[in-house]
């Protein structure tokens, strides 16, 4: 069913509960289709057919009706309607398949001109696979060869492959089929590797967000652009390379594929281990970096280029990088003979070469700045909670990286097997030295050498009061940020008055705090009683949520709309007063036989009546001076009839100036 429009029959609660709540346990498929749904309008689908056990209150009632499927919320763009960046599942949107979207699609239809948005499932991970919805693609920038400044922006999946890439080039930059093409990357200014295998996957190439991929059509004679590029400047010498131990610094080589600098085919004839694409996937496994102009580069001083959101992983690695004795062990190559292949616990020394690798040339004195794609390449092989281009922990990463160093590097090849002595009353420097002898018997790396210590952990039974003193190694210290005691919050106060305007204020609370801080601390600001206050959560034109004072402020988002009422429980006579909310409703001619031919808007109400005043006619009134903040009030003669007769229905002729005739329903 395409978007927008009607809906057809919808069955009944228990049954759409029971259809969905079976569709929503699928287990994610590569390849499957998935559909996002702003998790508000599925919060309030929920509440509507009572899906979860502990909300089972007005199931069904009419003023739960979800209403279309509305995405809005997640747009940054309601005209393209482009994602918010870092959008998150469960809080601001669900994931739900295929199937259980055309259900709720043919219930409720979609908000008119939004397309559904529908992403595919992807595995991530070299070693160990795991499934999961690709919700932002992957944006390239494209560009044709011959005019480079030409750059146009493609999202694809992670999942699509090179050669869907390449076919989606050739459409935008009018290449004929029966033309040869090559496809390339492009890495900061003028740097360039080829991309030599169609049937790899985006994920597999190591693509990342905002990538230039260039397309570079074959000349008519046969020839190549970038190879006429090459005769015109062959004096100039290659600048794109793989360091090794044993190169001198005229002598260089890429490994896998081409990697070619301004224009430059870079020498292939040096190759040598330690820079080989082990993973076979068809781009280059070696550094590809850029020479500065200046010949005098002070070692060490080189930046790291941000493959997609890696910054995290960059930080840390300037930080190991200034790390004077680790960084001298490998520029000294004394890491080559330590390496330990057989160590179960190591990843066969793999990483320990790719972390030399890009030290080496970070502290080459030749380069301001490399890009680390074959060591992030590697230690996604290995833990592939970091093989995708997002932002992840830089601490999980570093504490990685410190213990596969070591093991690659432990100088143990047979670990003993060591009993844990009690202190028994001796003194703590024999103890600690004894801890730390068994600690080298089993671990001797120069990451113990450099980062390793021991702790004192001090313990005492409280029924026969014996202490134990142990000392426990370390291999880095974590410390806890201090955290904010307090939040911001945006609220808009509506006053009881009708003459005063509804007014917003950013307000300090506890950040564990209740909602009653709230409406203590907005009481501060407005000088209204905060037992006086009821505070919303307003969607949709309705009350997603009405909070009680015991419940704590975690439960409001910061993308909430908050809105806090004044209200009454006693009049000025002293009698009990009841509170209501209303809702206003705009009449339309009926989208089907199961539509209820009428649409919510504007702001809803909670309006304060004496209880023994509940008559149509009171009630009445009492909304029409709540909303004469916003309209004109309707004159008595401009009906024809009582309000009785006409159904509560404010106004027909003109009493909201340039608005089509509202109703409030109570």
């Amino acid at each position: 069913m395409a978007e927008g429009g009607g809906c057809r029959e919808r069955p009944d609660a228990e049954t759409q509960k029971s259809e969905l709540g079976a569709l929503l346990r699928t287990t994610l498929q590569r390849g499957a289709q998935w559909y996002l749904i702003d998790s508000r309008w599925f919060k309030q689908w929920k509440k509507y057919v009572g899906f979860d056990s502990w909300d089972m209150y007005n199931v069904g009632e009419h003023n739960l009706f979800p209403g279309p499927i509305d995405n809005s919320g997640l747009f940054s763009d309601p005209e393209s309607q482009t994602l918010k960046e870092h959008l998150i599942d469960e809080l601001d949107y669900v994931l739900v398949p295929a199937e259980a979207w055309n259900k709720l699609l043919n219930w409720y239809g979609c908000v008119e001109g939004q397309q559904p948005i529908v992403r595919k499932v992807v595995e991530h991970g070299l070693f160990v696979k795991h499934c999961k919805v690709e919700v932002y693609l992957l944006e390239l920038k494209l560009c044709e060869n011959s005019d480079p400044t030409n750059v146009l922006s493609c999202h694809f999946s992670k999942a699509d492959t090179i050669a869907t890439i390449e076919k989606e080039m050739r459409k935008l930059f009018n290449i004929p089929a029966e033309r040869e093409t090559r496809l390339w990357n492009k890495y900061m200014s003028n740097t360039y590797e080829q991309l030599s295998k169609l049937d790899n996957t985006v994920q597999d190439a190591g693509l990342y967000q905002g990538q230039v991929l260039v397309i570079e059509p074959q000349n008519e004679d046969g020839t190549w652009p970038r190879q006429t590029l090459q005769s015109k400047s062959s004096i100039a010498p290659s600048r794109n390379f793989t360091t090794s131990p044993k190169s001198s610094a005229s002598s260089y080589s890429s490994v896998s594929a081409s990697p070619i600098a301004n224009g430059d085919s870079t020498n292939t004839s040096g190759m040598h281990g330690s820079g080989v694409s082990r993973g076979g996937s068809g781009f280059s496994a070696s550094y590809n970096c850029q020479e500065s102009p200046s010949s005098h580069i002070q070692p060490g001083l080189c930046g790291l280029g941000n493959l997609g959101n890696t910054c995290f992983m960059n930080s840390a690695l300037q930080c190991l990088s200034n790390t004077a004795p680790l960084t001298d062990y490998f520029l000294k190559d004394e890491y080559e003979v330590e390496i330990n292949r057989d160590n179960p616990l190591g990843m066969k020394g793999e990483i320990a070469e790719a972390y030399a690798e890009l030290i080496k040339q970070m502290w080459s004195g030749r380069d301001t700045h490399v890009a680390p794609r074959m060591f992030k390449t590697q230690v996604g092989r290995f833990a592939p909670q970091f093989s995708g281009y997002q932002q992840q922990d830089s601490q999980e990463l570093l504490a990685f990286l410190l213990d596969g160093l070591h093991e690659d590097l432990n100088r143990v090849k047979k670990k003993p097997y060591l009993e844990l002595k009690d202190a028994n009353g001796r003194p703590d420097a024999v103890v600690a030295k004894e801890a730390w002898e068994n600690h080298r018997l089993r671990n001797d790396s120069v990451i113990v050498d450099t980062f390793h210590g021991l702790f004192k952990s001090t313990l005492v039974c409280p029924e026969c009061a014996k202490v134990s003193v142990t000392f426990d190694p370390f291999c880095y210290l974590t410390l806890p940020l201090p955290l904010k005691k307090d939040r911001i919050m945006e609220v808009f106060l509506v006053p009881a008055d009708p003459c005063c305007r509804p007014t917003q204020y950013r307000v300090t609370v506890p950040l564990m705090g209740a909602v009653s801080d709230l409406c203590e601390a907005l009481s501060r600001l407005s000088g209204i009683a905060a037992e006086n206050m009821v505070v919303t959560d307003v969607y949709n034109h309705r009350f997603h949520k009405i909070f009680q004072m015991d419940e704590g402020l975690n439960h409001i988002m910061p993308r909430d709309d908050i809105f806090v009422y004044e209200v009454c429980s006693t009049s000025a006579d002293g009698s009990e007063c009841v509170t209501l909310p209303v809702y206003f409703r705009e009449r339309k001619s009926r989208l089907s036989s199961t539509s209820s031919g009428a649409v919510l808007y504007g702001q809803p109400l909670l309006v304060s009546v004496p209880k023994h005043k509940l008559t149509l006619e009171f009630l009445y009134q009492a909304v029409c001076e709540r909303i004469s903040r916003y309209i004109k009030q309707p004159l008595p003669d401009e009906f024809g009839s009582s309000p009785l007769e006409l159904g509560a229905c404010n106004g027909s002729r003109g009493s909201c100036e340039g608005e089509r005739s509202p109703c409030c329903g109570l």
